[in-house]
């Protein structure tokens, strides 16, 4: 069907892994086509002033189902992006600020939003850190919910996307890609996107696979296209020949065997051709996940976040609390070894219950551990209900941001401290989350007060190359499978060859780096439930 196109094959970078092919569907900013811009008389500033006010109540109601939406259906620490966007459109200073411009510029709600927004939106892009920059996405996707509040629209833009479609668009707003979790797209093309953006995030939660790097897309590629995706390699093929589809499909069709294959094998060890037995894990954040992860032959839970209790509410939940909601996530692990991380936030992901400190680069500053040493009452309710959970599971704490082997120790104290408040000896294992240089080569002090070591190697790369992952303009200094991370992992396992070594960033799923990860001495891999089969069929290959 076309055949009689000039066919075009394009070059991006890889936002989120795996291949699709539709019809193309163009996304056009919601912004750029309603009819909600123009200026007013003076005996009209009340009547836009109710306008404004209505439309806020409304998208605040929207944004906390939303919020709610993805916490229980997408990922808990994700929905922590609309509970900041709840925060900010609730702000006064927003609608003061709004009100400041229709009154005095004389225009519509719609208008005084836009500029508004757009001013606020230039603030963030202007600032040294990047994961301010991102923050303009937030704007913009807060101005257009406005927007179309403004103007009666209830629906998302992407209401009639057919099931099926290649999207293409200039960039994705993080509720673009919430939605696309409920209407199945086959595959995202993007002109605009780093691998850090909220977007991308939510994209590689969902399975989307998306391509992004590719600017002018949208002023070349018309609905009347067809795309073949392959983000496994960062490309795409528009209008396709009848070859190009044969060869994509047959490759398509390759994955799809050597997927039900693992599939039907889910269930056995990963064994390698040497006899070494790796555990495949899995990473939960509710109870969903957990129960998907046992079907797909999980040897237990690898990471186990627990921000998703914390995100969102107005006050930190009790001890009772989370440990109900631990046990409610976890049931369906029951007497599998289960790994759960400590808080793991700080400005860049913000508590509303607490003062969150302003810091130029939210990376560097007091986040994980840093963080919680701050506020200790939230480091000592968390190791109660810990120590309680473990009267009843296999469990395994991870201590997230770890730089100095006295962060272990003190912790360890802590948690020997949790234990005597309900009069039991038995400790929790307790692990070091190797995400900074300095913790990789204090590795061997470092288990003077750890049971064992755990590389979240999404955050060692960012440190490793001093490239921070949310900037684009260093996203080829931020690669994960450069052969520096291997040898550093290499390294540890050479400074502590019996150590259980583990891994739990993105690339413990990527089955091309599996063989290196075992040579490297790693001795577990925790995934995305979905992963696990592909993962453990990947370990079998190892030495073959």
């Amino acid at each position: 069907m076309c055949d009689d196109k000039l066919s075009r094959i394009l070059h991006g970078k890889t936002l989120s892994p795996g291949w699709g092919e539709g019809q193309v569907f163009v996304y056009r900013d919601i912004l750029a086509r309603l009819d909600e811009f123009y200026d007013i008389d003076d005996a009209y500033v009340e009547d836009e002033l109710k306008r404004l006010d209505l439309a806020l109540v409304r998208i605040s109601d929207d944004l906390s189902v939303l919020a709610g939406r993805v916490e229980k259906e997408i990922d808990a620490q994700l929905s922590g992006v609309f509970h900041a966007h709840l925060a900010m459109v609730q702000d006064p200073s927003l609608r003061t600020e709004l009100e400041e411009e229709i009154k005095k510029e004389l225009v519509s709600a719609g208008t005084a939003v836009r500029t508004v927004f757009r001013r606020w939106e230039r603030r963030f892009r202007s600032m040294e850190a990047e994961v301010a920059r991102h923050k303009g996405d937030d704007m913009r996707d807060l101005a257009r919910r406005l927007v179309s509040a403004l103007g009666g629209v209830r629906a998302h833009a992407l209401a009639d996307i057919p099931r099926g479609s290649v999207l293409v668009a200039n960039r994705l707003l993080p509720s673009d890609t919430v939605f696309l979790a409920r209407n199945t797209a086959a595959a995202a093309l993007l002109e605009v996107g780093g691998k850090g953006s909220h977007a991308a995030l939510f994209a590689r939660e969902i399975g989307l696979p998306c391509v992004a790097g590719l600017p002018g897309l949208l002023d070349t590629v018309s609905e009347s296209s067809f795309a073949l995706v392959d983000a496994d390699e960062s490309q795409a093929i528009i209008d396709p020949t009848a070859k190009q589809r044969e060869g994509f499909r047959a490759k398509g069709k390759q994955r799809e065997q050597a997927l039900a294959q693992a599939c039907v094998r889910a269930r056995e060890p990963a064994v390698t051709a040497s006899g070494k037995r790796i555990a495949v894990l899995a990473n939960v954040g509710d109870v969903e996940d957990t129960r998907i992860a046992v079907e797909n032959g999980t040897d237990g839970v690898g990471l186990y976040r627990l921000e998703q209790t914390y995100l969102g509410r107005q006050k930190p939940p009790s001890m009772t609390q989370l440990l109900v909601e631990m046990q409610q996530t976890l049931q369906p692990a029951e007497g599998l070894p289960v790994y759960v991380r400590l808080l793991d936030v700080g400005a860049d992901k913000p508590l509303p219950f607490v003062e969150m400190p302003r810091e130029g680069n939210p990376s560097l500053g007091q986040r994980g551990i840093r963080f919680l040493w701050k506020y200790p009452e939230l480091l000592h309710t968390q190791l109660d209900a810990l120590i309680q959970l473990s009267l009843n599971h296999d469990l395994h704490i991870l201590v997230p941001m770890v730089t100095l082997p006295r962060d272990m120790r003190a912790v360890k104290e802590a948690l020997r401290e949790a234990a005597a408040r309900v009069r039991t000896s038995d400790l929790p294992k307790l692990g070091a989350m190797i995400e900074t240089p300095a913790a990789a080569l204090a590795a061997p002090e470092m288990l003077k007060h750890a049971d064992f070591l755990s590389f979240g190697t999404n955050d060692l790369t960012q440190y490793l190359f001093a490239a921070d992952r949310e900037n684009t303009a260093v996203d080829s200094y931020s690669d994960d499978t450069h052969d520096i991370i291997f040898r550093l992992i290499s390294m540890v396992h050479g400074d502590v060859p019996d150590a259980q070594l583990s891994v739990c960033g993105e690339l413990a799923g990527r089955t091309e780096a599996t063989s290196r990860l075992v040579e490297c001495g790693i001795t577990s891999l925790s995934v995305v439930p979905l992963s696990i089969p592909a993962v453990k069929e990947a370990v079998r290959n190892c030495g073959r």
